[in-house]
């Protein structure tokens, strides 16, 4: 008669949980393998190749020799340079507040279910999954010298405006391109945050005689706070990098006299081409990374000095 097993293992698994057990070490680093060869390509062997392309004179078709901060030290009189900082960050000025603001009041508007809010909410977002390329193309023959805006202007008497030929009126219209495309983006996000808001609050505020507007500035901006400082670091990222809606609306040459130049295209201008600077390219690339891991921790940091 056989014998009974020890704490219900049934017969011959005994052997295959050993192997089982063998074998887990390095079944997970098969699973995560793909992901892992994936970001090393396209994520840090980048960065990695970057960061030294930006201390040798490296061009397009020339290796390059080792020059130390020789690029760095070019940047600090180079006056292109200057200009790109000056639009990238004129342009996180202009754009952060309005994307942090304009969608949290959008996600009230279209937040209570009523009969064809769906369909203002697919409105909305519907900017977010169009192209850039195409986003920004209508937006110029919007503004341009006889598009559809200035011909309205032109019909009510009005003079026509140089949308797409005057220097800061080139950087305000990226700037609206940038904060229409992102709105619908960043209102799911407020909406995911406010469906998390208790009603009583709202109900306890109205009670005590709050108004909307009390009630907006002392139940649900407390309530949404993280998510506005979550949105403010993506959005202010975002904005330093900005390349396709300038580029669309001031052209390759950057507006005027490249006044209207941004520090990413600065990048795509010097590092391509046959005669490409990739080493001095790179050294701006570097510049554009450090700033924008320094606006991150400057709103991470304003957020916990708030909660302080």
């Amino acid at each position: 008669m056989a014998s009974p097993t020890v704490s219900g293992t049934r017969p011959g698994t005994e052997g295959a949980t050993r192997r089982v057990r063998r074998q887990l070490p390095t079944s997970p680093w098969l699973f995560a393998a793909p992901g892992l060869l994936i970001t090393g390509a396209f994520i840090l062997y980048p960065f990695v190749s970057t960061l030294v392309n930006s201390f040798t004179d490296r061009r397009t078709l020339v290796p390059g020799e080792f020059v130390g901060l020789a690029n760095f030290r070019e940047l600090l009189h180079d006056d292109m340079f200057w200009t790109g900082l000056r639009n990238s960050t004129l342009y996180v000025l202009g754009v952060v507040p309005a994307l942090v603001l304009l969608p949290l009041l959008l996600a009230l508007l279209v937040q209570k279910n009523i009969p064809g809010i769906t369909f203002f909410r697919s409105a909305f977002y519907t900017p977010v999954v169009a192209s850039i390329v195409v986003v920004g193309l209508i937006w110029v023959w919007l503004l341009d010298e006889r598009g559809l805006v200035n011909s309205l202007l032109e019909t009510v008497g009005a003079g026509r405006i140089g949308f797409l030929s005057d220097q800061w009126l080139i950087l305000l219209s990226a700037m609206a391109v940038t904060v229409w495309k992102g709105l619908g983006y960043y209102m799911i996000i407020y909406l995911a945050a406010l469906a998390n808001v208790p009603r009583e609050l709202h109900e306890a505020a109205a009670v005590d005689g709050a108004g909307a507007i009390r009630r907006f500035l002392t139940v649900t901006v407390p309530a949404v706070r993280s998510t506005m400082v979550l949105v403010a670091a993506l959005s202010s990222v975002a904005a330093f990098k900005v390349f396709s809606e300038v580029y669309l609306m001031a052209g390759p040459s950057g507006g005027p006299a490249g006044e209207d130049t941004t520090l990413v295209m600065l990048v795509q201008r010097t590092g391509t081409g046959l005669t490409g600077r990739v080493g001095y390219a790179s050294a701006i690339s570097v510049v554009v990374f450090v700033v924008t891991v320094a606006l991150m921790l400057l709103v991470l940091r304003a957020d916990r000095k708030e909660e302080s």
